[in-house]
């Protein structure tokens, strides 16, 4: 510790709304670790899980860690309102071999900070594995405060941070008051600020278009730690003409998913299908990513 670089947060393939692509999540999780990434993040947003059931998260996990075959470890999201479902899905991903998991508050009710803090000691009571907090504002409608994480540090067992919420005075913060903790990972989710991030001192990037691009990001990552300035402008530069190309078509707040799933699907990767109540892109839209993907010269970026 900490965990440092590019952890993709793995999209779910689908065949349907109960049943996994297999063979494309065989094909994305080779694709990525061919890409050099650190690690792989199941079940986060990217991975739909708040649209899976408890079957398709169970087979993703058990599936995913066969086919790391411990390459790179695998976290496991572990989110959910109900808080006996968390550490069901925890004892899962023990079981089927995955390093760590990651929570974000639960959503629906909203909680203060002291309950949050008091969640996250009884979580880690009964937790098998050790686990990230994942700070994700904008869906679960509450954030961990700085404080909250400095003092989560402190709970044995939490070791790490995923930050969503793409605001650089909240890492300021968070970061001065983890000071005295070197070993206590702090990762960024937005792909657009990852550079600046890790030249601050951030470890890493858990960025979605590494999914499709992961050596892309690897670099970026590398550049950014060996604060290669020239490189990671030039390298910045394509990642947010992937961002505002293949994330931004229809302009749904869906857009992100469907782009991506869309991109991955003309690369031959894996199904676009999207679990409900979301549904995959039509043949125009999906005409749209594929002209994205050409102008960016894709497969230069493999």
């Amino acid at each position: 510790m900490p965990l440092r670089g590019i952890v993709p947060p793995l999209v779910t393939p689908l065949l349907d709304n109960d049943t996994l692509d297999v063979a494309g999540l065989e094909r994305l999780i080779e694709h990525v670790i061919s890409g050099g990434v650190h690690a792989l993040f199941l079940l986060g947003t990217t991975g739909e899980f708040a649209s899976l059931s408890y079957k398709i998260r169970e087979d993703l996990i058990r599936l995913s860690c066969q086919f790391a075959k411990g390459r790179v470890p695998v976290l496991v999201g572990i989110s959910d309102s109900a808080f006996t479902e968390s550490l069901n899905l925890a004892r899962k991903a023990a079981l089927y071999g995955a390093d760590a998991v990651v929570i974000t508050p639960p959503y629906y009710f909203s909680s203060g900070q002291p309950e949050l803090l008091e969640y996250l000691k009884r979580t880690m009571v009964q937790m098998p594995l050790p686990l990230f907090v994942y700070n994700m504002p904008v869906h679960t409608k509450v954030m961990f405060a700085p404080e909250t994480v400095r003092a989560a540090a402190d709970i044995p067992g939490i070791i790490g941070i995923k930050d969503s919420s793409a605001n650089l005075a909240y890492f300021n913060q968070v970061q001065y008051l983890l000071k005295h903790r070197p070993d206590f990972t702090f990762m960024v989710g937005p792909e657009e600020i990852t550079a600046e991030f890790v030249m601050m001192g951030g470890h890493g990037g858990v960025n979605g278009g590494a999914n499709m691009f992961p050596k892309l990001y690897v670099d970026l990552y590398n550049a950014a730690a060996a604060h290669d300035l020239p490189k990671v402008m030039a390298l910045r530069d394509k990642v947010l003409q992937i961002s505002t190309s293949i994330y931004n078509v229809g302009q749904f707040g869906s857009s992100y998913l469907k782009g991506l799933k869309c991109a991955l699907s003309v690369m031959g990767i894996c199904n676009d299908f999207m679990a409900e109540p979301f549904h995959r892109f039509n043949e125009p839209e999906r005409k749209i990513i594929q002209e994205a993907l050409e102008k960016i010269d894709y497969k230069s970026l493999l």
